[in-house]
């Protein structure tokens, strides 16, 4: 799940901090830096995967460092930080919004991390003013919450919660996350402003947002503690009628193992890191954005090296193998285990959540009715590996499995239009052709409600009836003609003329031996 951190550089991030609340000089952008170091330490030693994005702001925002994985970068922009002028949220959620579409597109769960004074900014622009002025915007100028994707909004405020609630300042704060779907969470500093109590309020978001999720991965009698990186969110089921929320077990149970082939590409609620507890150990003296190993191991380091760990055995084997294990994470709900490379030379232990249920994945049947190689009579892959039992075939023949029109692109629907066109220019040969091209789109625009489709397509036939030269056949005429009445009387929705399983017939002419019209 990667992360945009949305940084506050107006001149109000440089209101120095009172000393009798703090011992030495500071702004309130030297405390906000501070905690942010301790965040990005934090995730480059158990977030190494994660992509982060820097994006700073006052009244214009500014992408200081595009997704990486590379902390020492963010770190090193961080402190270079330059000071702008006001404040304005609603141009940098706006910047946030671009930097994450951009990268992940609509669909890929982000977490926002805005860090600021709890300054909200002075007239036009300012957060009061984009709040006032939510109704009546035109399409164009709407606010940006909530986001195109999956979000969650972390406030954290370099002030504490008396100082913002002398103004109306926590109440908008509390509107921008209702705004975003109530999704994320408002952080103060607790007491005096310092650097202890800015430590304190990062320490809250890392517990609650980047802790690492603790379990034991069981197979047989083989075990090993690790840790789940990014925590695994809790899952609600549509279709419960009171739905209560799920969370993975801590002991995951691997109850098998299958081929890549045979798993493909299937689709997934969430991906996670697992690393084993002895090994993740062993990378934390690592400096942030560096994979490798310290050059001086300590000896406590060495011994955990030696001791046989079931987590690498099972991610070398899988690598090896070419193989994924299904895992239980909870009653009738099962994830998988696979070798994820990173780089040509590193790879990865990744854990995939499947749907709940007892079949998440179809062309495999029911996880529970699975078995191994040796309860069947035969081979099901065969002596030489030359076939495979899945899919699974299904018992019954889907009702569906015919074929029907899906737009899914403009093109697929401009193809069908120009093949209605291109028999339209050969009529009255092309008779039989025209009217099963029209009738298959027909249906189709009925059964989407895409009454402007019919009007348009009657009103290109109607163009094609001008445009026929005088040596046309007298028959195109009138079936274009035809064509298009019966088209638009559809496009008005009267059941008369709009029945889905009416066809337009040819019409019957003195220059051509069809049926009837309608």
């Amino acid at each position: 799940m990667p992360t945009v951190v949305l940084m506050d550089a107006s001149l109000s991030m440089t209101r120095p901090v009172s000393l009798e609340q703090c011992s030495e000089e500071l702004q309130r952008k030297n405390l906000a830096v501070a905690g942010l170091t301790m965040l990005f330490e934090h995730m480059a030693n158990n977030y190494r995967l994660e992509f982060t994005s820097l994006v700073a702001f006052s009244s214009l925002w500014e992408l200081l460092v595009p997704f990486t994985r590379d902390y020492n970068t963010l770190q090193e922009a961080l402190n270079n930080l330059e000071d702008y002028d006001k404040t304005c949220l609603e141009s940098a959620l706006h910047g946030v919004s671009n930097v994450v579409q951009q990268e992940w597109g609509h669909a890929c769960p982000t977490q926002v991390v805005l860090v600021t004074d709890g300054s909200l900014g002075i007239g036009k622009g300012s957060l009061r003013h984009s709040l006032q002025t939510l109704k009546g915007r035109p399409e164009d100028k709407k606010f940006p919450l909530p986001f195109p994707f999956p979000a969650k909004l972390f406030i954290m405020c370099i002030a504490n919660a008396e100082e913002l609630q002398m103004t109306d300042t926590m109440h908008n704060l509390e509107q921008l996350l209702q705004l975003n779907g109530g999704d994320g969470q408002i952080f103060t500093m607790e007491g005096q402003l310092c650097l202890k109590s800015v430590q304190s309020m990062f320490g809250r978001l890392i517990d609650e947002v980047y802790s690492p999720f603790p379990a034991v991965l069981r197979c047989g009698n083989l075990a090993s503690d690790v840790q789940v990186f990014p925590r695994p969110e809790p899952v609600f089921l549509d279709e419960e009628i009171d739905p209560m929320p799920r969370h993975i077990l801590t002991d995951l149970e691997i109850v098998g193992f299958i081929e890549i082939g045979d798993i493909s590409s299937p689709p997934v609620m969430s991906r996670h890191l697992v690393l084993p507890i002895a090994v993740n150990k062993e990378v934390d003296d690592v400096g942030p954005g560096t994979t490798e190993e310290p050059e001086e191991e300590t000896s406590a380091n060495q011994q955990a090296g030696k001791i046989p760990n079931f987590c690498v055995l099972l991610h070398g084997s899988l690598k090896v193998e070419g193989m994924v294990a299904l895992v239980q994470l909870g009653p009738e709900w099962y994830g998988m285990l696979y070798s994820q490379a990173d780089s040509k030379k590193k790879s990865n232990l990744m854990m995939s959540l499947f749907e709940p249920g007892p079949e998440p994945l179809p062309w495999l049947g029911k996880v529970s009715q699975l078995g191994p190689i040796s309860d069947a009579a035969e081979n099901p892959y065969g002596e030489d590996d030359s076939k495979s039992p899945f899919p699974l075939q299904p018992k019954i023949k889907r009702s569906y499995a015919q074929n029907v029109t899906v737009w899914i692109k403009a093109s697929g629907l401009q193809t069908d239009v120009q093949k209605i066109l291109r028999n339209a220019r050969k009529l009255p040969e092309k008779t039989q052709t025209f009217y099963k091209e029209l009738n298959r789109l027909r249906k189709a625009a009925l059964a989407f409600g895409f009454w402007e489709l019919l009007k348009g397509v009657a009103e290109l036939l109607e163009r094609e009836c001008t445009l026929l030269p005088d040596t046309a056949h007298p028959d195109a005429a009138f079936q274009l003609s035809h064509a298009a009445k019966q088209l638009k009387l559809a496009s008005t929705g009267d059941s008369q003329y709009a029945a889905f399983d009416q066809n337009i017939n040819p019409m019957h002419t003195d220059f051509s031996g069809g049926g009837a019209g309608m």
